[in-house]
């Protein structure tokens, strides 16, 4: 009787062919664990939330908010880079955000799509004051 091993079929079956991960699967990665961080209120400027908003009532539209909004990415084949726009709330530390919302998206697309995040630039467009209403909140208000 004689032993099959990995090396006499081409290695290990885990190791067999390519997995290619699209744009859209990293992006959304990135904008849920962005949107974890406290401190986040939301991603995107507040342009590109109005118009998300107004999309999202559209019938056929498809339910709930655009979780790639705010979000782009770069992905090769082993690494990807990725900019985020944010709106902070009023009162928390800027750099200390960034830094979590760095670290936060680091993590989750390293583990989840295995690819090297070589970069994570963040814009903060907008924070959110306390007495301010969202444009979505206010547009649905004025109906």
């Amino acid at each position: 009787m004689t032993e099959h091993t990995g090396a006499k079929y081409g290695g290990e079956p885990g190791s067999r062919g390519r997995t290619s991960i699209a744009d859209v699967v990293v992006e959304k990665i990135a904008g849920m664990a962005a949107r974890d961080v406290r401190g986040v209120h939301a991603l995107g400027s507040g342009f590109a939330r109005s118009m998300g908003s107004m999309r999202e009532r559209m019938p056929g539209a498809g339910s709930g908010k655009s979780v790639t909004r705010g979000v782009s990415v770069e992905v090769g084949e082993v690494q990807t880079a990725i900019d985020l726009e944010l709106v902070v709330d009023y009162g928390v530390s800027i750099t200390d955000v960034a830094a979590a919302v760095r670290e936060n998206v680091i993590s989750a697309v390293e583990r989840m799509a295995g690819r090297e995040v070589v970069e994570v630039n963040i814009m903060v467009g907008d924070v959110k004051l306390p007495d301010e209403e969202d444009e979505g909140e206010e547009r649905q208000r004025l109906q």
